[in-house]
């Protein structure tokens, strides 16, 4: 079965709004996969999203229910098939823990979006403006619906 986890710095922002949009999007495309996302700092562990984050996607039919923070654990590279880093400096992390035996995939979320994305970082929007959450929204939306089509493909 195929699991996807998103990750982030501190997991209440960009790889929740991920896991929230992406549950949503593979559900409407009829996929049953599991679905979670982490960050690679244990700051909020056990917090809800960011509210900002939350009504952004709310506003955009999104669900967050039950979503709270957590670190990365070792355990995630066996459980998850897909494991997707909101950003490089993310993705270099997961790499440095990463256990020598991981088959999966492991990679920048934007690699599935628009040519625009592909590379690109999707900018923390913790410290940014109201706007942010919206760039973000954009950006995993795009992301989302390419691996979706790479998935079915």
């Amino acid at each position: 079965m195929t699991a996807i986890l998103f990750v982030c710095l501190g997991n209440i922002c960009r790889s929740p709004t991920a896991e929230a949009v992406f549950r949503a999007r593979a559900a409407g495309a009829g996929l049953d996969i599991e679905i979670d996302s982490a960050g690679t700092g244990a700051w909020h562990t056990g917090q809800s999203p960011d509210s900002r984050a939350m009504e952004a996607g709310q506003m955009r039919g999104y669900d967050f229910t039950s979503q709270s923070a957590r670190a990365v654990e070792s355990l995630d590279f066996a459980r998850f098939t897909h494991i997707f880093a909101m950003d490089a400096e993310n993705l270099a992390h997961l790499e440095s823990m990463k256990p020598k035996g991981y088959s999966g995939h492991l990679g920048l979320f934007t690699d599935f979006g628009r040519a625009q994305d592909k590379g690109q970082d999707v900018p923390d929007p913790y410290y940014g403006g109201p706007h942010g959450f919206e760039i973000v929204l954009d950006m995993i939306e795009r992301a989302s619906d390419g691996l979706i089509a790479a998935l079915k493909a």
